[in-house]
């Protein structure tokens, strides 16, 4: 391999340990969205102001693409407690069961899913996809090529630079692909920007992840 990596333990297990903090963290920025939108729209119900404040444009941006990150990992999260069945907290293992919370795993995917989503209106999507993308190929490959086929490949080329290359490919592929498909994502995110929506999200989120990080118990008891 050009890096050696235990995905599995070394960075999947980590992730679905921490599911209870993943589910109060996507509450604080679903908090911090349901505020900003309105204030953008100049209503918590409607949207009166169709142009973004310069100040509160900066900060959402910045706060999009940490929402787009928390994503990725709160989506990789619940897919380790899924297939790991690893509980979401030290306390839920210790109170409730040492095993996985479905409920906790599948929430986690879905609102994962959802606030990966959400920086469609606030950033350019498909480079940002585009890069995401390319980056998890360059780093599967990396870490699945045999040392021999490596070293047949260093006789002719550095095998970084093959990397680079598959890097520029795979980010072209994707950033124009996402043009052409990303209206139904636009929508998506209109829905999903609605500041009560988000609120309530951002409601159930900080209850539950209190719940699962202090209490040790989840919402759904032992589903």
């Amino acid at each position: 391999m050009i890096y050696q990596f235990d995905f599995t333990e070394s960075f999947l297990r980590p992730l679905a340990e921490y599911a209870g903090f993943f589910v109060l963290l996507l509450g604080v920025i679903w908090f911090i969205y349901a505020f900003y939108e309105a204030k953008r729209r100049g209503s918590f119900k409607e949207r009166k102001v169709e142009d973004w404040d310069f100040k509160i444009t900066k900060f959402l941006k910045a706060l999009t693409f940490l929402g787009f990150v928390v994503g990725i990992f709160a989506i990789m999260s619940g897919v380790g407690g899924l297939i790991l069945n690893q509980p979401p907290s030290v306390a839920y293992a210790n109170v409730t069961q040492d095993a996985a919370s479905k409920f906790t795993s599948i929430f986690l995917i879905i609102m994962g899913l959802l606030t990966f989503l959400k920086p469609v209106n606030d950033l350019p999507f498909a480079s940002v996809l585009g890069l995401l993308v390319a980056a998890v190929v360059v780093v599967i490959v990396s870490l699945s090529i045999p040392q021999q086929v490596v070293e047949v490949i260093a006789v002719f080329i550095d095998p970084r630079l093959v990397l680079i290359i598959l890097f520029i490919i795979v980010f072209a592929i994707i950033a124009l692909t996402v043009k052409f498909y990303i209206g139904g994502l636009m929508k998506l995110s209109k829905v999903i920007s609605w500041p009560p929506l988000a609120l309530i999200v951002a409601v159930f989120c900080l209850i539950q992840g209190f719940l699962l990080l202090v209490v040790g118990v989840s919402i759904t008891g032992l589903f």
